[in-house]
């Protein structure tokens, strides 16, 4: 028996005059379509007129499931995989699937659309010659600052995406790490409400800072215009340890935010550097 095809298909990020023909035509005749969020795709579908069976896939079922769509993929069956909106498998599930139908010897076909890392960098202005796209940065504050440590030099625009409650504090956290550089924010992308907030950092964040923030976010970070100076954690640990106006855990938790790494490894070089010690 032959096995069937997986269509990797990309659906509207908010405006649904922009799902393709072609979407529509495959996703009325594959045999079933595996969607992020069942109820949210149903919407979609209806509008539509797709009449197909719909199944979840998601982070905390990929596992079970993916076994699940691998075995009717092998028994024939085509199958369409949709995230809740712009192309599966970019920062969204599906990247698991893909690779074990792939290593099945099953086609995988894509069929491309809206992106969200594309339609934001086409219309920032900012160079579009070639770009790194980061995806979410981490929740908690410290890993956040790490992150965007590691991305400091990078001399690429940088892409990453964001939740609209936390836009305010990382772009804090980005003039900090990376400085005062240019920076881009895509929010409600082919919304009605779709804005673009060009400016500095400080400009953007001064733009956000009474208003209450909804939507998609994709945060586009220009290169700096300098090269960064490397850090030395010792040189900025000892400037902290010697001002006696700072107790020992201020002077580490500032020099870790300063640097941008992680707080116990900051914490260990101050104890070393303390009491004389190579770190």
């Amino acid at each position: 028996m032959n096995s069937g095809t997986l269509y990797i298909v990309a659906t509207p990020i908010g405006n649904l005059e922009d799902m393709t023909f072609r979407a529509v035509r495959v996703m009325k005749e594959v045999d079933l379509i595996a969607a992020e969020d069942t109820r949210h795709s149903r919407k979609l579908l209806t509008h539509f007129g797709i009449v197909r069976p719909l199944t979840s896939y998601f982070d905390h079922n990929k596992t079970l499931k993916g076994e699940y769509l691998l075995d009717r993929l092998r028994e024939g069956a085509s199958i369409a995989l949709i995230s809740d909106a712009g192309t599966p498998c970019i920062s969204d599930p599906g990247y698991q699937l893909v690779r074990d139908a792939v290593a099945a010897g099953i086609p995988v076909v894509p069929i491309p659309g809206v992106s969200a890392t594309v339609t934001a960098l086409s219309a920032s202005g900012l160079p579009t010659d070639a770009f790194t796209f980061a995806g979410f940065l981490p929740n908690r504050q410290g890993k956040r600052r790490e992150r965007l440590a590691e991305l400091r030099d990078e001399g690429r625009v940088i892409v990453f995406y964001e939740a609209p409650h936390r836009l305010l504090a990382t772009l804090a956290d980005l003039r900090e790490v990376c400085g005062d550089r240019q920076v881009v924010v895509a929010r409600e992308l082919t919304k009605i409400y779709e804005e673009f907030v060009r400016g500095s950092v400080t400009e953007v964040m001064a733009r956000f800072a009474d208003r209450d923030v909804k939507g998609e976010v994709v945060l586009l970070v220009a290169p700096g215009t300098e090269s960064v100076t490397p850090v030395d954690p010792e040189a900025i640990l000892a400037r902290y340890l010697v001002d006696d106006s700072l107790s020992f855990r201020d002077a580490v938790d500032r020099a870790a935010r300063e640097t941008g790494l992680p707080r116990r490894e900051v914490y260990t070089r101050a104890l070393a550097m303390r009491s004389g010690e190579n770190p």
